[in-house]
């Protein structure tokens, strides 16, 4: 078995359910160190993880927090020394117009979706940079790359993910630290499910929609974990500053 992150430490937001707890098992498979952040942690994960070996941390978070944020780098740093990997993962969506969004639900989702990426990303560098390297790997959407509807909020943020994640690239390459995003399509967690019962439909609606895609269904959680896992490690040495899409061909024909 392959053990590209042995020993590595690793924070995942976000990583309760969907994409951040199949990354979580992922990471865990291949010896990592794994810190689970989220606003409400999942016991079950965390000892599933730590019965099956794996050194396991557990950090209630709200990642909006710029407190919170450094809370959390302290206490990872105290404890293990080091951060390998940062996957900003954690995302809340808003299906509406700009019209129909007043401010306060358009300020929640930019801080959740992009601040949360600002936040951490600039206490996770200085770290990388002393220890010679690091991955951070920030999740988007295909929406960040195309406009979608009754989704303005959401389209806003990803797209800032797109671009905050060039820019660091650029800055902290010199620095050897990697930073991309992956950009997934419909996935079968509970967001989309969410999604669907915000649109007023019936909650495997959209997973159903997905259908028409090049290859006919929605994504999986652990198929978007292995491009987050392929994008952490080093087979993608030479790759920084990509936004990685992960959507069975939904984009394909997206000029």
């Amino acid at each position: 078995m392959s053990m590209r992150f042995d020993r590595h430490v690793v924070i995942i937001t976000g990583a309760s359910s969907g994409i951040g707890a199949a990354t979580a098992r992922a990471f865990a498979r291949e010896q990592a160190i794994v810190v689970l952040a989220d606003l409400r942690p999942n016991e079950a994960l965390h000892h599933q993880l730590e019965g099956e070996g794996t050194a396991v941390l557990s950090v209630t978070v709200d990642v909006a927090s710029s407190a919170d944020c450094e809370r959390l780098v302290n206490q990872v740093l105290e404890r293990f020394g080091r951060i390998d990997v940062l996957f900003n993962n954690a995302g809340i969506t808003r299906r509406a117009t700009v019209e129909e969004l007043d401010e306060a639900q358009w300020d929640h989702v930019m801080a959740v979706n992009l601040k949360s990426v600002f936040l951490l990303s600039r206490l996770v560098i200085g770290p990388m940079r002393r220890q010679g390297g690091g991955s951070i790997v920030n999740t988007a959407s295909g929406w960040g790359l195309v406009g979608g509807d009754q989704a303005a909020v959401y389209c806003a943020s990803k797209g800032g993910v797109v671009l905050l994640t060039k820019a660091m690239a650029i800055d902290h390459g010199p620095h050897k630290i990697r930073v991309n995003c992956i950009c997934p399509g419909d996935t079968l967690t509970p967001m989309l499910s969410d999604e669907a019962r915000q649109l007023g439909l019936h909650g495997d609606a959209l997973a159903a929609a997905a259908s028409s895609r090049p290859l006919g269904r929605a994504g999986r959680p652990e198929e978007i974990a292995d491009a987050v896992l392929f994008l952490a490690s080093g087979q993608s040495s030479f790759i920084t500053g990509e936004a990685l899409v992960v959507d069975g061909g939904g984009l394909a024909g997206s000029a």
